[in-house]
């Protein structure tokens, strides 16, 4: 997960200097008393200032305590938006841009100021073209919720970039592959695996380059499949999974075919796309809390740390 940001954002003189990170607080008793006709969009709930969860991972260490709901993206619910917001935590990990965490937390969990506070259009635009590449390489284009056109110039009352336009330069071929790199913690592992169409445990046969991915051929035998999503069983009998321009750039878990291994993966345009890969460690205290986490919650459900563990899958 990436660590605790320091700072949020500030909002220029007509807000009074206010700091968002630092003065939060002063909002948390503060209630919302508009109707419920905003920006041509009628709500069935009544604005309100809300607490951010500790278990809306995208944000629940963004720099503030209270969030507004409905968000800025229209849901309505803490369920609703804990399930939406889930799909980008990775995305943090990867630390594609700065201001990531800062562009993404004001849509999802807005700040609870007099009025909604959008993010400006530039803030949008760095993020995208840092981020958008490294998407891509996961199967996802950036989305049309996003698209920045949709956002205030920099003249209007929005947030600016927070941490500097630069941009991240392209990687070398030398650095690992992004399917390959993300560390084994157990919940960075529990955000994937909900985040994911499908996850196996399974042994691989071959890797060939092909047009610029890797095509990863599973062996026929050994094969469990921990989570189906969409997927029709007659898709897993011949399983040939694709790591997205993956070809130039190393990826360890490779380097060592034996052993069985922990796939995640999305279906786009009918291909399977692998966007996650460890090798299986059934003594790994992390791997196992966030399989057995799986099989017994809903992914959108609270966390719970006293859960009884499901030991089935790692007998």
């Amino acid at each position: 997960m990436q660590g605790h940001w320091n700072a949020l954002a500030w909002l220029n003189s007509l807000l009074l200097g206010l700091v968002l990170w630092s003065s939060a607080e002063e909002y948390d008793y503060y209630t919302w008393q508009s109707d419920n006709f905003q920006n041509g969009r009628f709500y069935t709930k009544q604005s309100q200032c809300v607490d951010i969860p500790t278990d809306l991972h995208l944000c629940h260490n963004v720099g503030y305590k209270k969030m507004r709901l409905p968000n800025l993206l229209d849901h309505e619910s803490m369920p609703e938006v804990k399930q939406q917001a889930s799909s980008w935590v990775p995305l943090l990990a990867k630390r594609c841009h700065t201001d990531t965490q800062v562009f993404l937390c004001s849509l999802f969990a807005p700040v609870c100021l007099e009025r909604p506070i959008y993010p400006c259009r530039s803030l949008c635009e760095v993020v995208r073209d840092s981020c958008a590449p490294v998407m891509e390489s996961y199967g996802f284009p950036w989305p049309e919720m996003l698209n920045c056109h949709k956002f205030p110039l920099d003249n209007d009352l929005c947030i600016t970039v927070q941490f500097g336009t630069r941009q991240v330069t392209q990687p070398p071929v030398t650095k690992i592959c992004t399917q390959c790199e993300i560390e084994q913690k157990s919940e960075t592992m529990r955000v994937q695996l909900c985040a994911s169409d499908f996850v196996l445990r399974m042994r691989i046969k071959e890797v060939k380059v092909e047009n610029g991915d890797r095509k990863v051929i599973a062996a026929q035998k050994k094969k469990k499949v921990l989570k189906a999503g969409k997927l029709k069983r007659k898709e897993f009998r011949k399983l040939v999974l694709y790591i997205k321009n993956a070809a130039g750039c190393p990826c360890p878990q490779l380097d060592n075919l034996g052993g069985s291994f922990l796939i995640m993966g999305r279906k786009v345009d009918n291909r399977l796309l692998l966007t996650a890969i460890y090798k299986w460690d059934r003594k790994s205290k992390d791997m196992k809390y966030a399989v057995n986490f799986m099989f017994s919650y809903p992914c959108s459900d609270t966390v719970s740390h006293s859960a009884r563990p499901h030991l089935g899958v790692f007998r």
